[in-house]
């Protein structure tokens, strides 16, 4: 039997085409929702039921908890899976899915209350004998106490908002007179991300990597770790290629990391995927706990595809109230997997988000070579929303392998009519330091690309291959319109969105 019957997929683009694909493979129904802006979008296609929820603004659409529930109700779904971002994090919510006799697919609320507030996951991790950076356990007072803790721990320190997250409200300072402007800059940044001006400080590790730990957890106290991930390709803290397993990280130092992250979810009750975030010195091989995101990350692709396993599935089948599907000593890490976020963005203009409709798309296929995305040409991608579009996914037998895997499916990728962010991968991808793997770690965009990241797309072979993929998509395209290539036409964002005391369905039932 399925652990579940019906699953609402509250969000949007690869991540709910993701859940959707999962929840089909264990012959569960599912529930898509869609602000008007996501009419054409593919997880609304791909689900058995979809219902617009609002407009584009996702205010008033996929952050809509009121109309969600609704929804849910209204189409008999028995579990909620969040996907990553919007809600995933978001306590009130878990809490309002529950009372609504639904089952929420992820951790409680309040180990996500806990590890939301970096003070309060900073003084639980402390507790339960977890390494944090040194620095504060409460937020700042004042300029003086700032001055005062910087002064003892020793500068460069790094001022980190309190609810912060995804790089916000975050200001390396490596000298005395710089700390006062950086705290108010922190302050005023935090207050207009999250509502919420609190900033505690804590010691710089200069030069580190970002490295994380996969754990999973059910109801039955089995805490268990997949592995870990490395994530130090960032431009301004947001990722931007992951792998694993961490090229560097000798057997006794993972021992060690992945002991202390499955202690962190022991310490709060966690169940379900999440994920334990570490700053790694190189130079020490210290580690210190840097945050826990208690939900799938973005990244979760390359732990499935050198573990074999699939973590939507497993979330499912924890939340269903059974036992994780797999005990500690069946994982095992094979070979090394690579992911590149592709995203619609403008290099030439400071990566500002770059919408559009995609003329042509030819992904690349072939030996370990995975996609995660929820576009085709022709989609118009809306300006409303992350600007993330896809993940490039490849595995190999080691990491040399894995590498010149993502340099040939890179090379095979065909993407116009949009600004992306593919020229960039090709040459990291490319570039001596990244292929050696040892000297990177979060500066490395930064030390080696500056902040001009305007790249060439390549060579004229390359450039042939784009043409090749527009003229296939043009063909596709002629043959959808004379009706030669059939297909299920989605209900359009011209369509009225009503809402006269309750929510007007817009749904359609296959």
């Amino acid at each position: 039997m399925p652990p579940f019957r019906k699953v609402l997929v509250a969000n949007r683009g690869e991540i709910a085409l993701r859940v959707i694909r999962g929840c089909r493979e264990l012959g569960i129904a599912t529930v898509a929702v869609f602000s008007e802006a996501d009419a054409e979008a593919l997880h609304v296609r791909a689900a058995d039921e979809a219902y617009c929820i609002g407009p584009a603004p996702s205010a008033e659409s996929y952050l809509r908890q009121d109309v969600i529930l609704e929804v849910a109700r209204t189409a008999g779904a028995d579990a909620i899976h969040p996907g990553y971002g919007f809600l995933s994090e978001n306590a009130a919510f878990a809490r309002a899915v529950a009372d609504a006799g639904i089952t929420f697919v992820g951790p409680p609320a309040e180990a996500m209350e806990v590890m939301g507030d970096k003070v309060s996951a900073r003084q639980t991790m402390m507790k339960a004998g977890v390494p944090v950076v040194p620095g504060t356990t409460e937020p700042l007072a004042s300029v003086e106490e700032a001055e005062r803790v910087a002064a003892e721990i020793g500068y460069p320190v790094m001022l980190k908002a309190s609810a912060g997250g995804g790089g916000k409200g975050m200001r390396a300072v490596m000298e005395p007179d710089q700390l006062a402007p950086a705290l108010r800059a922190a302050q005023s940044e935090a207050r207009n991300s999250f509502g919420d001006d609190r900033v505690y400080v804590e010691k710089l590790v200069q030069r580190p990597r970002h490295v994380e730990v996969q754990i999973f957890s059910d109801t039955h106290g089995n805490h268990l770790h997949l592995f870990e991930r490395d994530c130090s390709i960032q431009r301004r803290h947001q990722k931007l290629v992951e792998e694993s397993p961490c090229p560097v990280l000798r057997p006794e130092v993972r021992d060690a990391i992945t002991t202390v992250a499955t202690r962190a979810a022991a310490a709060i009750d966690y169940v379900g995927a999440g994920t334990v975030e570490f700053l790694y010195d190189n130079a020490t091989e210290d580690f210190y706990f840097l945050e826990m995101n208690t939900r799938l990350q973005v990244e979760h692709p390359v732990t499935e595809m050198v573990t074999g396993i699939d973590l939507v599935h497993a979330q499912l089948v924890v939340a269903a109230g059974e036992p994780a599907p797999f005990r500690q000593e069946d994982l095992r890490i094979h070979g090394h997997a690579i992911e590149v976020r592709i995203c619609a963005e403008d290099p030439a203009e400071n990566f500002r988000p770059a919408p559009g409709t995609i003329a042509a798309l030819r992904e690349p296929t072939g030996p370990g070579v995975r996609v995660d995305a929820a576009w085709y040409a022709g989609y118009e991608v809306p300006i409303f929303y992350d600007p993330m579009l896809a993940k490039l996914i490849v595995w190999g037998a080691d990491r040399e392998t894995a590498v010149r895997r993502m340099r040939r499916a890179l090379a095979e990728f065909a993407l116009t009519g949009i600004r992306h962010n593919l020229a960039f991968h090709r040459a990291v991808m490319s570039h001596a330091p990244f292929i050696e793997g040892s000297t990177v770690d979060t500066g490395y965009i930064a030390r080696h690309f500056g902040e001009d990241l305007t790249l060439d797309e390549g060579s004229d072979e390359h450039r042939d291959v784009v043409m090749l993929a527009a003229a296939i998509a043009a063909h596709e395209e002629r043959k959808r319109a004379t009706g030669a290539s059939g297909g299920e036409n989605t209900t359009g964002p011209g369509n009225a969105w009503a809402m006269a005391g309750r929510l007007r369905s817009l749904g359609r039932t296959r």
